[in-house]
Formats: structure tokens, sequence, C-alpha cells
């Protein structure tokens, strides 16, 4: 039998698995270009100059990658905390 903890950390996973499923369906195909930006990057490519082109899309991958840095640094450090918090709480057994 699940005990507590575990019921409530399956209850609350399938919750947010629902909810990333939802949002991912629910979500429709756009086009992500503002009309300006598209417009100078395809007159600088057409003259020759791609500059402008590569630092807008270093500008995309940067924007892209920072929530999940972010999100993966804030998981890792609660993930580091409540290894420390169990190891308080739990006796230590000596054979």
């Amino acid at each position: 039998m699940l005990g507590k903890d575990s019921m409530m950390k399956t209850k609350l996973l399938g919750t947010l698995f629902f909810f990333l499923g939802w949002l991912a369906l629910s979500l429709e195909p756009v086009m992500a270009q503002c009309a300006m930006c598209r417009a100078t990057v395809e007159n600088n490519v057409s003259a020759g100059d791609t500059s402008v082109a590569a630092s807008l899309n270093f500008g995309i991958l940067y924007l892209f990658i920072m929530p999940y840095l972010l999100f993966s640094v804030l998981a890792f450090l609660w993930y580091r905390k409540s290894r420390q918090h169990a190891k308080k709480i739990s006796p230590v057994r000596h054979s």
C-alpha cells in the first residue's frame, strides 16, 4: 500500500501531466516572427549581409534556453535541499 506522501506525489504528478498535455494539445500552430523582423532580415540577406540574421537567430536561442536553464537550476536546488532535509529527519541505522 502506498504511503500518504507517495499518494500525494502521485496525484501532484498526475495533475501536472494532465495540464501539460492539455496545454500541448490546445496550442495552435502560429508564425512566431513579427513582420518588421522578417522584413529586416529578408532585406539584409538579399543585400548580402547575414550578420543581422545571425544575431536574430542567436537572440531567439537565448530567449528559448533561459527558462529551461532557470527551471533546471531551481529543480536541482530543490532536490538537493529535500535530500538534505530527508537525511536530517530519517534515523540512522547502525548494524
